[in-house]
């Protein structure tokens, strides 16, 4: 095992870790970036991204994320490829163990920007068309489904604000349930009930995404009450069944609420660990979009800058 110190640690790409990377580099910091097991994040399974700003005609995905990079690595950031599998966070410095063990990183300071990762239903054919039809994110690809019929899966807030979102720029939108009944909010269940084209199958699970070299055109649902299986006609299929943070490996370190997002003090990125800052999808269970982690890892970055000078002017004091 090789051992190194850094001023500043960032584990994970995307958004949110090249942006604290842009920023701890401008400010000297001399960032270190370890890209995790997906580098770039979810943002290289998108094909189109048109809602980011800067980019008038649109931009692939994976392009951004490259972008990203270059622009963190022009200002001399060191990015790396490899994933952080453990962490100590229970003295200062901090220590991060990276592919598993092999390598051990103490750090003044650590920026978490791990992300997290849609749920989907397990099917093969989710795979076969993921940005072909299907998608976990209304808001990024809805509008790419202006004008055709789509289907949403999910029962929880989520879904409800998906298909609500959905039904303004949709003409049809089938939201499958499995159960008898939502487990979103009352609110959100009333507006769903109350939207005219948002048609709710109940006791109903998704056997298959149908396509063909275009992408999705159907769904073949079943009733798990009766048995009835239906074939239903649309373009979009998107699965709102949830998120699941990248956080295992901060347990027993940093406060996390119960499905796993990392909590932070308001208004920072400030964990309950001192000098260990959260920052994109790990921290964000509402918005979840590339501009807003890309916000926050300008926080990060921000916070980390003034509590390593915080630290060295108690140590300037301590020798005074």
């Amino acid at each position: 095992m090789t051992e190194e110190k850094v001023k500043v640690l960032i584990i994970g790409s995307g958004p949110a870790g090249y942006t604290a990377a842009i920023y701890a580099s401008r400010a000297g910091l001399n960032p270190v970036l370890y890209t995790g097991g997906e580098p770039g994040g979810q943002l290289t399974t998108t094909n189109d991204v048109e809602n980011y700003p800067g980019y008038p005609e649109g931009v692939n995905g994976p392009q951004m994320m490259v972008d990203f990079q270059k622009q963190a690595e022009r200002f001399n950031t060191d990015v790396r490829y490899g994933m952080a599998t453990k962490v100590d966070f229970s003295g200062y410095p901090h220590k991060v163990w990276i592919d598993d063990g092999k390598h051990l990183i103490t750090a003044d300071a650590v920026i978490i920007a791990t992300g997290a990762t849609a749920k989907y239903l397990g099917l093969e054919s989710e795979k076969t068309y993921a940005n072909k039809g299907v998608s976990a994110c209304a808001v990024c690809d809805g509008f790419f489904y202006k004008g055709m019929d789509v289907a949403v899966v999910g029962a929880g807030d989520t879904a409800a604000e998906e298909a609500t979102y959905l039904a303004n720029i949709c003409p049809k939108v089938h939201l499958f349930v499995r159960r008898d009944e939502m487990r979103a909010s009352k609110i959100m269940q009333k507006r769903v009930l109350n939207t005219k084209n948002i048609e709710v199958h109940w006791n109903t699970e998704t056997e298959e995404v149908t396509g063909d070299a275009t992408g999705v055109t159907g769904v073949r649902v079943v009733n798990n009450k009766t048995g009835e299986k239906k074939e239903i006609y649309i373009k979009g299929f998107f699965v709102a069944i949830g998120h699941k943070p990248n956080t295992d490996i901060f347990k027993g370190f940093l406060d996390m609420d119960e499905t796993g997002y990392l909590k932070v003090i308001p208004g920072t990125s400030k964990t309950n660990i001192e000098g260990v800052f959260a920052t994109g999808d790990a921290a964000d269970r509402v918005y979840r979009q590339a501009v807003t982690a890309a916000g926050t890892g300008c926080m990060g970055a921000l916070d980390a800058e003034r509590f390593l000078t915080a630290k060295e002017e108690e140590l300037e004091e301590a020798k005074g």
